[in-house]
């Protein structure tokens, strides 16, 4: 993995560079500066409508009570976009843009499901651990908090066992 995003991160400046210098000598250096500039603009322009949109499906979906995973994932491809689009050079332009396009992104995130890991046992599956915590009062009485695995993924249980006592105590505010 390593080698591939250095080898992006060296690859990529030269091909912009070279593009940016190619496109100088045929249109200008300013024109191709201004171009650049505003391709930055509307770039970011779009992604933030579009952004906005998604954290409006995002905010509708969780009411609802269904995952947004589709929307997480378009999410992560506008701030993909914004960033390509940002970069100066007309290479992450274009993949900036094609980013900006809802079959495009739709085909993209329809790819990355498909790989995607799904774990049927739950958020944190079958192999959680979690540990219990004890205290002492000065009496010298032991509580133990213990939380079994099974207890956490099914509401009706209570998830803290106790023995029973009640610690009475005195607090003090202290603003």
């Amino acid at each position: 993995m390593f080698r591939v995003l250095f080898a992006l991160f060296i690859i990529i400046p030269i091909i912009e560079i070279t593009v940016l210098m190619q496109v100088g000598e045929l249109i200008g250096a300013w024109p191709t500066i201004a171009i650049v500039i505003i391709s930055a603009w509307l770039g970011a322009k779009y992604v933030r409508q579009q952004g906005l949109a998604t954290l409006q499906s995002v905010q509708t979906k969780m009411v609802q009570g269904e995952m947004p995973s589709s929307e997480i994932v378009t999410g992560l491809m506008l701030l993909v976009a914004g960033v390509l689009l940002v970069t100066p050079g007309f290479v992450t332009d274009v993949f900036g843009l094609s980013l900006l396009v809802p079959k495009v992104r739709q085909a993209l995130a329809n790819t990355v499901q498909q790989h995607i890991k799904t774990n049927p046992t739950g958020a944190f599956g079958a192999n959680a651990h979690f540990h219990s915590s004890t205290f002492t009062q000065t009496s010298g009485q032991t509580y133990d908090n213990e939380v079994d695995n099974s207890d956490v993924f099914t509401p009706q249980k209570p998830i803290a066992h106790h023995q029973g006592e009640t610690i009475e105590g005195d607090f003090k505010r202290k603003d």
